[in-house]
């Protein structure tokens, strides 16, 4: 599917056939093109949680989900966490193939870019997030099929559900599967003239 098409058509899709499965080759695709995505100082802070176990989507969707179908019925469902940490963590294997002086010097920048600015680690933790949830919901139109990402959950008992470590920061649910139901028109986009400024303000 052409870019710009798979753009145009990604709706958030909120009925999924909870029939549809998957190949294990599709699955692996989309994770691939998630973590295509680009990351500050290639930190890659994201952390995929596949919520494979039904009783577990079960439990989100009916105590912490405001019973929100497509958390059972797709055929995908991925929490997306952040490790607002990473750059602390071995930053040298971030840029392992780089020429020597190109890693050594952005491997040296790493920690005085990121040492005492939580905002900042949190904010750019985010940022890796939906750049990459982007990139899995373009995949999914790009391969047929819908998603749906979602922030509407209870994040600090989802957050305790999956284990989430202390230094880690919950993102959104993005639900992939086959939808059932054509989602409703636009709500309404706002025009570039009230959007798009040049130079300042």
């Amino acid at each position: 599917m052409d870019t710009f098409a798979a753009i145009e058509q990604r709706r958030a899709v909120k009925q999924f056939d909870p029939d549809h499965r998957l190949s294990p080759e599709d699955e692996t695709r989309l994770l691939e093109a998630a973590i295509a995505a680009p990351t500050s100082f290639n930190i890659q802070h994201w952390r995929f949680v596949i919520v494979r176990d039904p009783a577990l989507r079960a439990r989100i969707r009916k105590e912490f989900g405001n019973d929100q179908a497509q958390m059972t019925d797709a055929s995908l469902l991925i929490i997306m966490t952040a490790d607002q940490k990473a750059w602390q963590k071995e930053p040298q294997r971030y840029w392992k193939n780089a020429p020597k002086e190109v890693a050594e010097l952005l491997v040296n920048w790493m920690g005085p870019f990121h040492e005492g600015r939580e905002w900042l680690q949190r904010d750019e933790a985010q940022r890796s997030i939906g750049m990459a949830m982007q990139n899995l919901m373009l995949g999914a139109k790009a391969l047929g099929l819908d998603s749906c990402p979602m922030i509407g959950f209870d994040i600090e008992k989802v957050a305790t559900l999956i284990r989430l470590p202390e230094d880690h920061v919950m993102g959104p649910m993005v639900a992939i599967g086959k939808g059932t139901k054509k989602p409703w028109p636009k709500p309404g986009q706002l025009p570039l003239s009230e959007l798009v400024f040049e130079n300042s303000f």
